[in-house]
């Protein structure tokens, strides 16, 4: 086991309850860092909630200030990208910049842009056209910049779509889940047939902390370890086993997403995003694998687990 380290881990979504419940796991002191102050997730029973506003590089420094390793697992409402999530991250950077912690990201793949079906590696170029995927590169360069000039050591962790307990907003989030149990029919993006890698929200946490472990990891950009790349549709099937029963599905295209996006500004944003889902979008995490392991929850395990979380979620016996 690694000697206990201090995790601060900055965002209490999904990504960083799971960081904190996995850091708890391996020994490490962990306090969690949102705007309020405030959790209601379990977890916060068992580690201190401290308020901050991450924007404001005082405050980051303040709660951060013996910290070992610093997680940014912060993200504004996906409507307000552009002019919310620079600032964020720049707050964060500048603040742990006055720690002796390294700083890790969890990062996203919108930076690559429409890449074809090519296989996504680490050394694609960032070639969004997207508003969202231009904010992600931007925030990835200026994040290696901050190491590049020795202002703080950094390492970057890029997950694919994910799914998970605690994963509420996501393809295979609350909406398809109250779907999936009430028998109705589930809507998801796209071509249902293309292969889609999609990252257990477990394993994406513990590649962050991997990353935290060791020095090689700084410097760089990683695509966490994924299981094996399936259509959108084998893993609704892998979903119906854990569910014990069909479930319906249909892809929605650019046209009816361009028409409910009229009505809904989240479904506006996913808009531009659509090319994900129109074709293969595979990712290669052979860079992590060959460095560092790649110890993976396999499908069936995850949506198992997934599947559970959910039936308590939503009281379903």
């Amino acid at each position: 086991m690694q000697p206990q380290k201090h995790h601060v881990i900055i965002g209490t979504g999904p990504l960083g309850l799971w960081v904190a419940e996995k850091s708890i796991q391996q020994g490490h002191q962990v306090t969690l860092v949102n705007r309020s102050g405030r959790l209601a997730d379990p977890i916060a029973a068992s580690v201190p909630v401290v308020a901050c506003d991450a924007t404001q590089p005082d405050e980051v420094a303040q709660v951060c200030r013996d910290a070992d390793a610093v997680f940014h697992c912060a993200m504004p409402p996906y409507t307000q990208w552009p002019e919310a999530f620079p600032p964020l991250t720049q707050g964060i950077l500048e603040g742990v910049a006055r720690t002796s912690a390294r700083l890790i990201y969890g990062d996203n793949l919108y930076m690559y842009g429409d890449t074809h079906g090519q296989p996504l590696t680490e050394d694609l170029p960032p070639k969004a056209t997207t508003r969202k995927g231009r904010v992600r590169a931007d925030m990835a360069e200026m994040i290696l910049e901050a190491h590049r000039r020795g202002d703080v050591p950094v390492a970057i962790g890029r997950g694919s779509d994910f799914y998970g307990p605690r994963v509420i907003h996501a393809l295979f989030g609350q909406m398809f889940f109250e779907a999936a149990f009430a028998g109705k029919t589930a809507n998801l993006l796209g071509d249902l047939q293309q292969p889609h890698t999609f990252t257990y929200i477990e394993d994406f946490a513990s590649a962050l902390i991997t990353l935290s472990e060791h020095e090689e990891a700084l410097g760089q950009v990683w695509h966490v370890p994924n299981p094996p790349t399936l259509t959108t549709q084998d893993m609704v099937t892998i979903f119906e086993e854990a569910l014990g029963r069909p479930i319906k599905a249909r892809g929605t295209g650019k046209v009816i997403m361009a028409i409910l996006g009229l009505f809904n500004p989240f479904i506006k944003e996913t808009r531009e995003m659509m090319y994900q889902w129109e074709q293969p979008f595979v990712v290669d995490h052979s860079r992590f694998e060959r460095a560092f392991g790649a110890q993976v929850t396999p499908h069936k395990t995850a949506a198992a687990r997934t599947v559970a979380w959910y039936r308590g979620r939503l009281g379903i016996d």
